[in-house]
C-alpha cells in the first residue's frame, strides 16, 4: 500500500464528525502540503480512511489527489464510490483520464446497483453509464437513491436525492 506523503487533499475536503470539521475546510491540524500536527493521535475516522489511490497500485500519479484536485473513496454503507472534489477546481472531475474511467466504473457500479458520485462542495452528480444527472444540493443525512423508469418501451435508472427527515 502506497502511504500520503505530502498529499493532504483528505484533509481539506472530507468531513470529520470527531473534530467538528466540516468537509471543504482545511483541518485546522494540517499543515497543507505536509502531515498531520496529530498524525500520532488522529481520529480513528482519519485512521482507517484511504482513499482510492492508497488502496489501487495500478493508478498512475496523475490520481493523487494533490494533483487531481479530488479524492476518490468508496462510501461507508457500500452503495457508492464517491468523488469528492475541490470546489477550486470544480471540473477537474471531467478531465481525462478520469472521466473515461468514470464512466467505465459508472458501468460496473450500475451493474452492481451502486452509484458513482461526484460531490464539487455540497452538490452531486451522478455519473451513469449514459448520462451525468445534476442532483443539486444534498445534505447531512440525505441519500441518493434511484429507481427504474420506464419511457418508450426502454428502461433508464432515474437517481434523486432522499431527503433526512427533519
Amino acid at each position: 500500500m502506497r502511504e500520503c506523503g505530502g498529499c493532504t487533499m483528505c484533509c481539506k475536503l472530507l468531513g470529520i464528525a470527531e473534530l467538528e470539521k466540516p468537509a471543504g475546510r482545511w483541518c485546522p491540524h494540517c499543515v497543507p502540503g505536509r502531515a498531520c500536527k496529530i498524525y500520532e493521535d488522529r481520529p480513528s475516522e482519519c485512521r482507517t480512511f484511504h482513499c482510492l489511490w492508497i488502496l489501487r497500485e495500478s493508478f498512475g500519479p496523475e490520481w493523487r489527489p494533490d494533483r487531481c484536485k479530488f479524492v476518490v473513496y468508496g462510501s461507508p454503507d457500500k452503495a457508492a464510490l464517491v468523488v469528492n472534489v475541490d470546489v477550486t477546481a470544480p471540473d477537474a472531475w471531467r478531465k481525462n483520464p478520469f472521466y473515461d474511467a468514470f464512466k467505465r466504473w459508472a458501468a460496473e457500479a450500475a451493474a452492481d446497483k451502486t452509484h458513482l458520485v461526484v460531490m464539487v462542495g455540497d452538490k452531486a452528480t451522478v455519473i451513469l453509464p449514459d448520462r451525468d444527472v445534476p442532483l443539486g444540493l444534498v445534505g447531512p443525512g440525505d441519500r441518493i437513491v434511484s429507481k427504474m423508469v420506464t419511457e418508450g418501451g426502454r428502461q433508464r435508472v432515474e437517481p434523486r436525492v432522499e431527503r433526512a427527515e427533519a
